[in-house]
């Protein structure tokens, strides 16, 4: 259960527009971190606030990222990285039988000035939101009801300590993550186009 300094952490991360995305990759990092680190992976943690630093750094890397983009005066990927990156993720669509959003990411213009990718950034947003759809029609129902059941044990902790509202969007961000992950398909957003460094 969190503690009340611990949902007071929640609180000021929501008030100061800390994205969950940054929440979810700290907490990874941290556990990651643990697993790796002999001795501590048995430990428990009895805090959120032991991730805390690992969720800033990850909401400070985000903005970074974020300015670079919108700022940079030469592209901050080269075209040729960011068409690699977009052939190899429609290529997996394609391979995954979901034509319709594989046509999506090819007809991608990618004439666009690369100076300012936040465009771009905002579209393949949105045709991962029609993957995601797309991924739901896919799944059998039973497939669905054990993705569901899991999810919700993880998240049985914080039931009674959250928000119906901030607990529906917890419970579809992890349900996304899960469903994304265990279909083999890619996340479309730039962010996770690590590899993609800006070589020229």
């Amino acid at each position: 259960m969190l503690s009340p300094r611990d949902l007071a952490l929640v609180e000021r991360w929501k008030n100061t527009g800390v994205p969950l995305e940054a929440v979810l990759r700290g907490i990874d990092a941290v556990f990651e971190t643990r697993r790796k680190r002999p001795g501590t992976a048995g430990e428990p943690v009895n805090s959120l606030a032991y991730c805390a630093a690992a969720v800033v750094a990850e909401a400070q890397q985000m903005a970074s990222n974020l300015r670079t983009m919108r700022s940079a005066k030469t592209p901050w990927f080269s075209r040729d990285k960011v068409q690699a990156f977009i052939d190899h993720n429609a290529h997996m669509l394609r391979s995954a039988g979901i034509e319709e959003i594989a046509d999506l990411l090819n007809a991608i213009d990618l004439k666009i000035p690369l100076e300012d990718l936040e465009q771009l950034e905002q579209g393949l947003i949105v045709i991962e939101e029609k993957m995601i759809e797309r991924i739901y029609l896919k799944i059998s129902p039973k497939e669905l009801g054990e993705a569901r059941r899991s999810v919700a044990m993880e998240l049985e902790p914080y039931r009674r300590k959250m928000d119906a509202d901030h607990l529906l969007v917890l419970e579809k961000q992890f349900l996304d993550r899960r469903v994304i992950a265990e279909s083999g398909l890619p996340r479309l957003s730039l962010f996770y186009a690590q590899d993609l460094a800006n070589e020229h």
